[in-house]
């Protein structure tokens, strides 16, 4: 009776909304350079001697984009821009560099970024753009607009080794504060879905029930976490 009370008190406290923020270190010193990233950092570190004016980012979710934008944008003084009809886009790119993100997914205007990307040109300036998808995959109906992004320098992100996962997985629970034993890394990492957004959720789920338990982390808790994801994904 007393063991089915405890597995229920904690059940619930599990499923407890967990109010709090970590905020992660988004510096150009947190950058985790490893093979499947080194072209890109090499790439922001090389600004502003870029042999084009517009560089896109590409890679799977969770791979760095955006780490890697932040750490340009502040380095390049740039602006964040919306290249839709009336956003003005195009005056802003001709002022200094400007970044645009997730360009395969945020609805865009074909004429306001062709505008853009000829306003950086003009003007001696850079635009960086992030995206999942290559260029050529993006929904552009303007010939112009896409013979545009046909010039620009496209570098990939690839998708992470095991050594990259592990400083991942390290430096996602560093950002919450918080230390783990490079064993339990090694073996969260033999067994994971070799994705960053897996590592993002393995630590996130981790960390969730380890302040659920009031316990620390530990080998056995991560296999609870890493079969948990192995039924979450036979059920979709």
């Amino acid at each position: 009776m007393t063991e089915t009370l405890d597995k229920t008190r904690r059940q619930r406290a599990e499923q407890l909304p967990l109010a709090l923020s970590h905020d992660a270190a988004i510096g150009r010193e947190d950058l985790l350079v490893a093979e499947p990233v080194s072209a890109a950092v090499a790439m922001i570190d090389a600004w502003p001697h870029w042999n084009a004016p517009v560089v896109i980012l590409t890679g799977p979710a969770g791979c760095g984009k955006t780490h890697l934008a932040n750490v340009w944008r502040e380095k390049a003084g740039a602006e964040i821009i919306q290249p839709k009809a009336g956003a003005e886009a195009a005056t802003i790119a001709a002022t200094g560099p400007v970044l645009f993100e997730d360009a395969d997914r945020v609805a865009f205007d074909d004429n306001e970024l062709f505008h853009v990307i000829n306003s950086v040109r003009e003007n001696g300036h850079s635009l960086l753009m992030t995206a999942r998808l290559w260029p050529m995959s993006w929904p552009v109906t303007l010939p112009d607009l896409r013979s545009r992004l046909k010039a620009a320098t496209v570098v990939e992100i690839g998708e992470p080794d095991e050594d990259l996962l592990g400083q991942v997985i390290i430096k996602l629970f560093a950002d919450r504060q918080l230390h783990i034993d490079d064993r339990i890394v090694a073996y969260i990492v033999a067994r994971m879905e070799r994705s960053m957004q897996a590592a993002q959720g393995v630590v996130e789920r981790l960390d969730h029930l380890a302040l659920a338990r009031g316990t620390r982390i530990t080998r056995n808790l991560a296999a609870e976490v890493l079969e948990s994801f192995s039924t979450d994904d036979a059920e979709d």
